[in-house]
């Protein structure tokens, strides 16, 4: 292969070759970095034009087994449906280009990302979105910017820029940004969950006598502050800029002849608007009030149709447009110019939440979040290691296990659409993987296995939110230990270019009419998950620093809300698995198992539990569908290890002692000598004269005197003295 250029970064060298392979396509850039191939193609329908008003973008990023050499697992030898990472991947790609593309642009355009070779170091989200930019920015299209992706870690208190897999694997943090040279454009950021202790001197002896040692509070926190992230965010985007202005000088020499495009014609028809604003601005008002999206779109439905049988040479579809654009700029203009959204809200005010566990008696565990008029029913069923989801990434040394699930759905009945439900969309894998960033940093499972699912039963205004608040009062339900409070607020923003406002908890209505979209959970210390896209091309810092704080105050408000709900939790009893984790002198693992696992398989049946024990460290994890049986088992262990133990005697042939008759069998019976050691008394030593049956002669509990006859390995062989 024949490489154009080569483009030295941080931390890493690209090549780029165009024009090579795939040539039929619009535009094409094949990308080497390390020992990872990936080929980019992005391709345009030129013959037909989408009429409604969106953008037809559709973008696959696919990997090949072959690329790490692997033949797929499996009854099918070849690929088929793709992975959540491949999934997620490609959302990555396609939000970070969607605002490149000209106002009006109708065509349907397909880019295709194809991983054809890896490396175990290379960063494939990030190599995706610059090879699927440079087939962009070189294509026959007009787009002349070119978009790219940083990605931050923190390892050893260290920022660490465009790190390798093994340093993201030591980090403290995960940051992904993309841009172009001037404009922030995507932010998605998690918390990697390592504990952070600030500990604090509460009191000091010297200064109170009565004190014998210092009183220490211990605080731990998963979570990045906002300040800290700010300055990580200033660093990363310097580094993006620049990134960027290499790439359009390295590639504008390879660009394409821009081809004539046909754009929609999409006017406004300013007489239908000036008439709607002078007749039915009211009618707008009203129909804003009205909150659900179902609910909103039907009054304005009934307006159109009030309009147009006074008005039928008018053409509908123009005027549900002037429509739509008086209701814009009246949501705009109120809140930038009244400060008052809406809803009659301030801006910065949450809307009414009520909470409420454990609705479900069989689930494990259960939570019926409710936020103005979004719902989440998040559902929480615990399992053993068994019950963990199976996955392999290319750059994976073998196949993983994910211990711990969120699934989000999202029926069209949430907002009064009548659509099937069929297979898991992009939006919802999306949405579900947000929130389990937000929620796995707080949460130590410790060999379990934890699936949360969250039916969203109505929507206006970020679900995703109202999952992670579920989330963890469902984890609180279920009593499982977290490390902090978490909870996700959805932040938006308004901008005319001067003025701006920033918006807490945003509904439905300012999600489409606003400019920014931006998802924020945390504790009231920092965040551990961030989600931010934004439309008007590109945000400055300083706003940035006042949204995140701004959502801390409304996280706070939120988690105040959470914390009173959980003092009200009653936990499902028969249902909910119970888990105790404690540690023994490792000495005593004999006695807890027994001869032949006799001990242990009793305490099992006896308590209803399953007992996993580690020999090396004296670890003992019981699980049981009940606390009481949990409880007791462990009673019953500790019990055993409490009893003082008898100092082992060294046996020799000829030995003589008493001995208590401790299971009899058809072939002799076991005798537990002084020291607990057990010897079998076989039938024809019970004896001197022959015996049929052993209970004949002896019963369990007897004491008998016994000699030592011989050593067969570690057992002994006894008679009778």
């Amino acid at each position: 292969m024949k490489y154009d250029i080569k483009v030295d970064l941080k931390n890493r060298e690209e090549e780029y070759s165009f024009g090579e392979v795939a040539k039929q396509a619009n535009g094409a850039a094949w990308i080497k970095s390390g020992d990872t191939v990936i080929l980019a193609t992005v391709v345009i329908d030129e013959t037909e034009i989408v009429k409604d008003d969106f953008l037809p973008l559709t973008v696959q990023y696919i990997e090949k087994a072959y690329a790490a050499g692997r033949i797929p697992g499996g009854f099918f030898k070849r690929e088929t449906k793709p992975s959540d990472f491949e999934t997620l991947t490609s959302r990555i790609v396609d939000r970070s280009l969607r605002p490149l593309f000209p106002k009006g642009f109708g065509h349907p355009t397909q880019i295709t990302i194809m991983t054809f070779s890896v490396d175990k170091e290379s960063d494939l989200q990030v190599l995706a979105l610059n090879a699927a930019s440079a087939a962009l920015f070189v294509s026959d299209i007009d787009i002349n910017t070119s978009v790219s992706a940083v990605r931050a870690a923190k390892i050893d208190g260290e920022l660490v820029l465009n790190p390798t897999l093994s340093q993201l694997g030591r980090s403290t943090l995960d940051l992904y940004l993309s841009g172009t040279k001037d404009d922030l454009l995507m932010i998605e950021m998690r918390s990697m969950g390592k504990e952070k202790v600030d500990t604090t001197l509460i009191a000091d002896p010297m200064m109170d006598p009565t004190l014998s040692a210092p009183i220490i509070t211990t605080h731990v926190s998963n979570a990045v502050a906002e300040d800290e992230l700010i300055t990580i965010f200033q660093k990363s985007e310097q580094l993006l800029f620049e990134t960027n202005a290499k790439y359009e000088e390295a590639f504008k020499a390879f660009k394409k002849e821009t081809m004539k495009i046909e754009y929609k014609a999409h006017v406004i028809n300013e007489e239908m608007v000036k008439y709607v604003q002078d007749n039915h601005f009211e009618d707008i008002k009203s129909a804003m009030n009205q909150m659900a999206k179902s609910e909103r779109s039907t009054a304005l439905r009934a307006l159109r149709k009030k309009i147009m049988l006074n008005q039928e040479h008018w053409n509908e579809a123009e005027l549900k447009d002037g429509i739509e654009k008086v209701k814009r700029e009246q949501v705009r203009s109120q809140i930038l110019n009244e400060r008052v959204r809406a809803d009659g809200r301030a801006l910065n005010e949450i809307r009414p939440i009520s909470i409420s566990t454990n609705v479900l008696p069989r689930a494990h565990s259960s939570c019926l979040f409710t936020r103005g008029q979004t719902q989440a029913l998040v559902v929480l069923t615990m399992g053993g290691p068994k019950d963990a989801q199976m996955f392999e990434n290319l750059t994976d040394d073998g196949t993983q296990n994910e211990n711990f699930m969120v699934h989000y759905n999202f029926p069209g009945f949430c907002v009064g659409e009548a659509s099937p439900i069929m297979g898991t969309k992009r939006r919802e894998l999306g949405h579900g993987n947000l929130a389990k960033r937000a929620l796995e940093p707080i949460v130590n499972l410790d060999g379990q296995t934890v699936r949360i699912v969250s039916e969203i039963l109505e929507s206006n205004g970020s679900s995703s939110m109202a999952t992670v608040c579920g989330g963890y009062m469902a984890l609180r339900a279920a009593d499982i230990e977290t490390s902090d409070t978490v909870a996700g607020i959805a932040m938006g923003m308004v901008s005319d270019g001067e003025k701006y406002a920033i918006l807490s908890d945003i509904m439905g209505l300012e999600d489409h009419d606003g400019d920014m979209d931006f998802k924020v959970t945390g504790s009231k210390d920092g965040i551990t998950a961030m989600q931010m896209d934004i439309k008007l091309g590109g945000i400055s810092l300083n706003v940035l620093k006042e949204a995140l704080y701004q959502a801390k105050e409304g996280r706070a408000h939120i988690i105040d809300i959470m914390q009173e709900a959980e003092k009200e939790i009653k936990f499902n009893e028969g249902v909910l698995p119970s888990t105790d984790f404690f540690h023994i002198d490792p000495s005593f693992i004999g006695e807890i198992i027994g001869q032949a696992g006799k001990t242990i398989r009793e305490i099992i049946e006896k308590f209803g539990v399953a007992i996993d024990i580690d020999k090396k460290d004296g670890k003992v994890k019981v699980t049981g569908k009940s606390k009481s049986g949990v409880k007791s088992a462990r009673e019953h262990i500790e019990g055993i290890v409490n009893t003082p133990k008898v100092a082992k005697i060294e046996y020799k042939v000829g030995d003589k002692h008493k001995g208590i008759v401790k299971k009899i069998v058809d072939f002799g019976a076991f005798i537990e000598l002084p020291d607990g050691t057990d010897g079998l008394l076989h039938i024809s030593k019970i004896s001197e004269q022959r015996v049929d049956k052993v209970s004949d002669v002896v019963s369990e509990g007897d004491e008998i005197d016994v000699e030592i006859l011989e050593f067969k390995g570690n057992k002994i062989s006894l008679g009778r003295a």
